[in-house]
């Protein structure tokens, strides 16, 4: 079992990482206008097809009122759509809009590499205090 001191280390790490991903990724999303979970809905919807509102908050860790108001923000922001899913009528889908690709490919190019290699490496020491 872990030491206090390990599991106090292993939460001030997970901080670091939370911080070192707010400073890396909200400058480039709140340029484009794009909430940190509209950030995460629009990255589920880039991986393509489509997906209902239940997927997507659990996907993005978003409770699902909250995932209905982002999604409606960016459908309003025709940077996604919502479609019937056409094996399954009853159902709602939403996919990420031509618009929301262009946006999620400028946000991506943001990302400064300095901040991405900072990330990286508290990515790797967070894997190592885990395994």
């Amino acid at each position: 079992m872990d030491s206090p001191a390990t599991a106090v280390e292993l939460v001030e790490l997970l901080d670091q990482v939370d911080r070192a991903v707010d400073a890396t990724v909200l400058p480039a999303t709140s340029a484009e206008g794009v909430s940190r979970e509209g950030w995460r809905v629009l990255l589920l919807l880039a991986r393509g097809g489509g997906r209902s509102m239940g997927e997507i908050a659990e996907r993005t860790g978003v409770p699902a009122p909250t995932a209905t108001r982002v999604v409606n923000r960016l459908v309003a922001d025709e940077l996604a759509r919502r479609f019937t899913d056409p094996d399954d009528r009853r159902r709602v889908l939403v996919q990420l809009a031509p618009q929301g690709g262009q946006v999620v490919a400028r946000i991506t190019h943001r990302l400064s590499a300095s901040r991405r290699d900072e990330l990286r490496e508290l990515l790797v020491a967070l894997a190592d205090a885990v395994a």
